[in-house]
């Protein structure tokens, strides 16, 4: 899955989403399986093979954002907090992640960078921002529990260019040797 949480790696930036955001679409798939079933922390984590502090707090923050309930008593445990229709990919990353979302710092968080107000590139970064946010605001966990065929139309996005070649010109090599 390839979504948020940029962090450098030999030098490179690479664009991942984070496990405890994985995990927390992973658990939420799960319970819209079953949507009426009321899960236990403990029963999720076994069953998903997820330690259960884990699955405890994203349970935590996931109800902090009205994602899932808890329900108390002897049968207590978690449902969703609305159908697995109304909860996209994008709230999820909103609930469990510890900044706003962003591909680059100044798309998170404006004023952040040094050279932000001088940068040439930061609408287009602004933009492609955009695009990715309202792709993740497009997959909804309901779409989650069913596999994707491995070549799908992308709903709302732009078609790609083609790749321009760079040409090279031809040039002519001259000797004056005999």
């Amino acid at each position: 899955m390839v979504l948020y949480d940029h962090f450098i790696t030999r030098g490179r930036s690479v664009l991942r989403i984070s496990k405890l955001i994985d995990y927390g679409t992973l658990l939420l798939t799960y319970m819209a399986g079953s949507p009426e079933q009321v899960y236990s922390a403990a029963d999720l984590a076994s069953t998903l093979g997820l330690g259960q502090p884990t699955v405890s707090k994203i349970l935590k923050q996931l109800g902090q954002h009205e994602l899932v309930r808890s329900q108390r008593g002897a049968r207590g445990g978690y449902l969703l907090g609305r159908p697995a229709e109304q909860i996209n990919i994008a709230q999820i990353i909103d609930a469990l992640d510890d900044q706003p979302f962003g591909l680059t710092e100044c798309t998170a968080l404006p004023g952040a960078c040094s050279v932000e107000a001088g940068c040439h590139i930061r609408t287009n970064w602004q933009r492609i921002n955009a695009i990715v946010r309202r792709t993740l605001e497009d997959v909804t966990v309901a779409d989650m529990i069913h596999p994707m065929p491995a070549e799908f139309p992308l709903k709302n996005l732009p078609a790609a260019k083609p790749a321009i070649k760079p040409t090279v010109a031809r040039t002519t090599i001259w000797s004056l040797s005999e």
